[in-house]
């Protein structure tokens, strides 16, 4: 009896669904109802539409890919039996004069390469000759002779980014040709050494994801300008998140000099200097505003020849030694030094031989000492 009972109600649940599924057919999708919308069509996709910042992303890539090249270098070195034995070298540039066929990218790219080879994202090829290099702030210009107009990349501006701020990288990592990916400013004004420990001053840090092959590629902003030229990777291997890129301002001035006709030869100033400002200041009898006491003075360079002075003698502050009773320098070209970095900032704008204007405390009181930049060695 009981299980007669079991099959009664199963019956009924089972008519009670059968009716209700029928009648969801006829009245819960009725003609010209979201069940006809593409929505749920078939083989279309359910979901929502790509975001502003997608389609932001879309839109620089579809203009920046094809004007960023693939640069392979031959490089003929000797083999165990002192035979020559041809080693490629690849990284990325990108095109930023159409026309005249010139194009940006790392001097190690170019690695004294004897012959430079150019690849578009159509496979078209061209020979490069070098035009000029700046290994100090590891930059190289190249040129092509175009069959057709290039697409070409704006050159944006370095100097107003922001920690913070979308960037987006474009280059050829492990080969992979036309790849993008995404990130924020991470840092700005960082040195660091590259594998010839010579120190690449300013640069800006990305977690834009900047691996092998990447290496003079574009950094671009949201509107698709260059505002750097992606140059190294912290540590050995691939990406870790922290990765680096040459400012862009560096390489205008670099052109601005091809175009004048002028080799580019980057300044030197020749002093090492700490930052003092409050406390610290006020301790060693400075103003309080502080700036950057001078450490030591490099001897033949243009701070010798201008007259900055170094420490007299040293003292312990803390855990630290400090030279004191040298020259503090408040402010050059007459923004003030409020950063440990000040120095390479103002040198960033500069070429050898121009002219900096310091404002210095000595000897009790301010005075205005005028520096013509000298040319830094070609191992620094």
């Amino acid at each position: 009896m009981k299980r007669f009972r079991y099959l009664i109600m199963a019956g009924v649940f089972a008519g009670a669904f059968v009716y209700l599924t029928s009648i969801a057919k006829t009245r819960l999708f009725p003609a010209g109802s979201l069940r006809d919308t593409p929505l749920f069509e078939e083989g279309r996709v359910s979901g929502a539409g790509l975001s502003q910042d997608e389609l932001n992303n879309i839109d620089i890539y579809k203009q920046a890919r094809a004007a960023t090249v693939n640069i392979s270098s031959t490089v003929y070195r000797r083999g165990w039996f002192y035979e020559m034995i041809p080693s490629r070298e690849t990284g990325s540039g990108f095109v930023i004069d159409g026309e005249k066929g010139l194009i940006l990218t790392n001097n190690h790219v170019l690695a004294g390469g004897q012959k430079i080879v150019v690849t578009f994202s159509d496979q078209s090829k061209y020979d490069a000759e070098v035009l000029a290099k700046d290994p100090g702030n590891d930059l190289g210009l190249l040129r092509i002779a175009p069959r057709k107009k290039l697409p070409y990349l704006r050159l944006g501006e370095s100097d107003g980014l922001q920690v913070g701020q979308k960037v987006l990288a474009i280059g050829n990592p492990f080969g992979l040709d036309g790849t993008l990916t995404t990130g924020i400013i991470s840092s700005l004004k960082r040195n660091i050494r590259d594998e010839n420990n010579r120190e690449l001053e300013g640069m800006v840090q990305t977690d834009a994801a900047i691996n092998p092959g990447n290496s003079g590629g574009p950094l671009l902003d949201s509107q698709g300008s260059v505002i750097g030229i992606n140059t190294a990777i912290y540590g050995p291997g691939g990406n870790i998140g922290i990765g680096f890129a040459m400012p862009i301002a560096k390489a205008k001035l670099m052109l601005n000099d091809y175009r004048a006709g002028k080799s580019f030869k980057r300044p030197f100033f020749g002093v090492q200097t700490i930052l003092v400002q409050g406390e610290w200041a006020e301790a060693l009898k400075l103003p309080a505003d502080g700036g950057l006491l001078v450490q030591s003075v490099q001897r033949g360079t243009a701070a010798e020849r201008a007259g900055i002075r170094g420490p007299q003698q040293f003292v312990v502050i803390g855990n630290y030694e400090v030279g004191v009773g040298g020259d503090l320098i408040m402010a050059i070209d007459g923004k003030p030094c409020e950063t440990r970095d000040a120095i390479a900032s103002a040198l960033a704008k500069k070429r050898a031989g121009d002219v900096m204007e310091l404002t210095v405390f000595r000897g009790g009181r301010s005075l205005k000492v005028t520096v013509t930049l000298g040319e830094a060695p070609d191992d620094l």
